[in-house]
């Protein structure tokens, strides 16, 4: 079937869903005969998830929604909550700082879960009153901060309910290699990193042990680069209930899941994958581009969940992301305006790569482009091909009773992408 090309922003969407009751769940994951599955309350579920956030334009990463008015806030929330419940997506990832009341409104109106997400020093540290940009995971004064951190965020949220999993880190892994917090071309190992990593991954695990101790209903996910340093990983971060990873390979995932499969044996969740949408070489939006490649990265995912005769490792994934964060370059400057500049390059997004240049857009990543706010910060989106893409991609229920590997092919067979030739 074809995917409508909207064109006009999309108005205010209200709903409720009377069937969700404000209960906290059980969640687990489960290996059986057919592979991996998250359980939420005995019953299976796989994640069709989003990167969420709220970030007007003009304003950076410091803009925080949960700082508003709660009559704003709702506002927000039934707006973005009302689309994305829309294409079938059940379950949002949020840093932390979100309010306890605002999971379970989510969650009781739209059926949507939240993945809570701490960074555990990804952007810094502060110790003894002073930031450290760059977190030393050996140093004992920091190990005894994070800990603490992620124990008094456990004994906060246990008991929330429309709360899925907590999310230890954002790649971390790359952070023992950047400076900042701006996307860079993806680092290669080198002794000294090895190091720092084993130390890093080794207070992950400690810190999933202490989130254990204190909620025994929600796994404990930890977000890695892609599958750098996977062996430190598999001998250091074995208490661990989820590998989590930030994945951009372009149409396919190539050998990910197998080696994960092979090398460290927990179940695999995507918490960042996809394209931006923005052309480089023809300075154009493309939609079309960025639909092709979720398009791509969706079947591979379903065909390697649980019973679906792949590598049967993934629970879920969260596609990254909704709309597009206008301050994602340089941070700080330019904030009105949506910046082309390419800041980083990847090979496996050939719709725009040239050798030895830049290509990928960190401000065009939205399946939603994003309007200009009203004077009190609220703005409309216009959903790309992206957004209409995933509506028909998430119909496929990798649980049901005639799940299959030809089944998937003939759903995706008939999503028809406009504007392009050739199709995945």
């Amino acid at each position: 079937m074809d995917i409508i090309k909207a064109c006009l922003f999309i108005v205010v969407f209200s709903c409720s869903n009377p069937s969700v009751h404000a209960q906290p769940n059980h969640v687990s994951v489960n290996l059986s005969d057919d592979g991996w599955q998250l359980l939420i309350d005995g019953e299976a579920e796989f994640i069709n998830g989003m990167n969420w956030n709220y970030v007007p334009i003009g304003k950076t990463y410091s803009y925080s929604l949960w700082e508003q008015s709660d009559d704003f806030i709702q506002k927000a929330l039934d707006y973005e909550m009302g689309l994305l419940q829309d294409i079938g997506v059940n379950s949002i990832r949020v840093y932390t700082g979100i309010p306890q009341k605002w999971i379970t409104y989510i969650y009781e109106n739209y059926g949507i879960y939240t993945m809570l997400n701490h960074s555990f020093g990804r952007y810094g540290v502060s110790v003894d009153g002073e930031w450290i940009p760059q977190t030393n995971y050996a140093d004992p004064q920091v190990q005894t901060i994070l800990l603490e951190e992620v124990k008094r965020l456990a004994e906060e949220y246990k008991n929330t309910p429309g709360l899925l999993l907590y999310l230890i880190g954002n790649e971390n892994n790359y952070g023992l290699f950047w400076e900042g917090a701006e996307t860079e071309d993806i680092p290669v190992e080198d002794r000294n990193s090895t190091t720092q990593a084993r130390a890093m991954y080794r207070l992950m695990n400690e810190a999933s042990k202490i989130m254990k101790s204190v909620d025994g209903n929600h796994p404990v996910a930890f977000c890695n680069g892609d599958v750098q340093f996977l062996d430190i990983i598999s001998e250091e971060l074995t208490d661990v209930d989820i590998f989590g990873t930030n994945t951009y390979r372009g149409i396919s995932f190539t050998d990910l899941f197998e080696r994960v499969k092979k090398e460290y044996g927990k179940p695999v969740l995507l918490t960042e994958f996809g394209s931006d949408a923005y052309n480089v070489k023809t300075q154009e939006e493309a939609e079309e581009a960025q639909a092709y490649y979720l398009k791509g990265n969706w079947k591979e995912i379903y065909k390697n969940a649980s019973g679906m005769g792949g590598d049967e490792n993934v629970i879920g994934a969260y596609t990254f992301q909704f709309s597009d964060g206008w301050w994602k370059y340089d941070q700080n400057k330019d904030l009105e305006v949506h910046n082309t500049f390419a800041s980083w390059a990847n090979g496996g997004y050939e719709f725009d790569y040239t050798e030895g240049q830049n290509n990928m857009n960190e401000e065009w990543f939205g399946v939603a482009a994003k309007a200009e706010s009203d004077s009190s910060g609220f703005y409309q989106l216009r959903p790309r091909l992206g957004y209409y893409l995933l509506d028909e991609v998430h119909e496929y229920n990798v649980h049901s009773e005639d799940a299959s590997s030809e089944s998937l092919k003939k759903h995706f067979d008939q999503i028809r992408i406009p504007g392009l030739s050739k199709e995945r």
